[in-house]
């Protein structure tokens, strides 16, 4: 059985509510999404559907694109998820090299929800430079 549409509104509410006091820069979507902008990263935060009683805050950062996957590269982003406290360098279907990290919805605070969001715009602000040394590719700054 899948997330009820009442557990996905009041989480978004949740959501909601912290953003707008966190981050009143932050730029909101119809779907109940937040996209804020950090450095040269950008952080989009979703609520996502997860159990019949709990839904997931997903936050995820798209690091670069268009970097030369190579074996070095994935080397690198790998030892990184090791070292870092929270969190994952992942690659989408199109090499993307993104950041995310996700939090149980239902429950969530303003201290974790900012402290995430903080912490993934500062990471992916942080290694999208040595990325695009390492590897070539655009950071989200240098997009459109």
């Amino acid at each position: 059985m899948a997330t009820t549409e009442a557990i996905i509104a009041h989480t978004q509410s949740r959501v909601d509510a912290i953003m707008q006091k966190a981050f009143p820069d932050a730029i909101p979507f119809d779907n109940g999404a937040y996209v804020i902008t950090h450095g040269s990263s950008s952080v989009m935060i979703m609520v996502r559907p997860y159990t019949e009683t709990d839904t997931m805050v997903e936050l995820l950062s798209q690091v670069v694109t268009g970097a030369t996957v190579t074996p070095e590269l994935m080397h690198f982003l790998l030892r990184k998820n090791a070292e870092l406290h929270f969190g994952a360098f992942s690659l989408l279907f199109d090499g993307t090299i993104v950041f995310s990290y996700s939090l149980p919805g239902t429950s969530i605070d303003a201290n974790e929800l900012e402290a995430a969001v903080t912490s993934v715009a500062v990471i992916a602000d942080h290694y999208d430079d040595h990325i695009v040394q390492m590897a070539g590719g655009k950071r989200h700054a240098d997009l459109g």
